[in-house]
């Protein structure tokens, strides 16, 4: 057994009592998650489940018109296929991997019968779903209703808790995809983040330079996020 299983870097696993997350233990795979990867398209049935560790995972809603935008972030809090306890099986978005690095993965019917099961696995789940839905609708309502740059200082915020460290690799065209808006856009508030000492951006690699200035210019769309998963989840993991 790896150490990996032994001490989970998943926020939710570590979370469980020992002998739940044991119980857990052989049906666990350690898997290697690439930039790109599509875990689920929409309409497929939802066969296994990630719990994220360094990788982070946007939920991604796919239109008509082949654009696409983010309506939610899965990092090392969380899990990624709720369908599969909830009941519905499937999912309408796609869940793209967009920061590689490691997840544990579980095959659905084994995560449906220990839910069903009750106990600490189930309130944690439920926990994290309201989180998550928390997200959903604060970035829904952020999107319509605050400038850019208040969406990508939350933005940036938001992968950094998702992934635990202050640098990761992002190109400025799959911010502006998530996002909604132009790549221009995108590279000219990416500049002027850079100016202020905010970030340092190069070559598709992201470094947050000051989070306090950068939650002062985010909305308050962060921190609505941030403290109802801080109270649903416990405190967030550090870097």
């Amino acid at each position: 057994m790896s150490e990996a299983l032994h001490v989970p870097v998943n926020r939710l696993l570590a979370a469980l009592p020992d002998s739940e997350y044991q119980y857990l233990v052989p049906h666990l795979e350690l898997v290697s998650l690439f930039l790109g990867q599509v875990l689920y398209e929409p309409g497929e049935p939802i066969r296994e489940v990630y719990f994220p560790d360094r990788a982070m995972i946007s939920l991604v809603s796919a239109l008509a018109d082949n654009s696409t935008t983010e309506i939610g972030l899965v990092g090392n809090e969380g899990i990624v296929g709720l369908p599969a306890f909830l009941g519905g099986d499937f999912t309408i978005n796609r869940a793209i991997v967009q920061i590689a690095g490691n997840a544990m993965k579980l095959d659905a019917s084994v995560l449906k019968r220990e839910f069903d099961r009750g106990g600490e696995l189930q309130r944690r789940l439920l926990l994290y779903t309201q989180a998550l839905l928390t997200q959903i609708s604060q970035i829904s309502a952020c999107k319509s209703r605050h400038r850019l740059e208040q969406q990508l200082a939350r933005w940036l915020l938001l992968v950094r808790d998702c992934v635990g460290q202050d640098e990761f690799r992002l190109t400025q065209q799959f911010i502006a995809e998530m996002l909604g808006v132009r790549r221009a856009s995108v590279t000219q508030l990416a500049g002027t983040f850079q100016r202020a000492g905010l970030i340092r951006y190069s070559r598709g690699q992201i470094a947050i330079l000051n989070q306090s200035e950068l939650e002062a210019t985010a909305c308050e769309c962060y921190r609505l996020v941030r403290s109802e998963s801080i109270r649903l989840l416990g405190t967030r993991q550090s870097s």
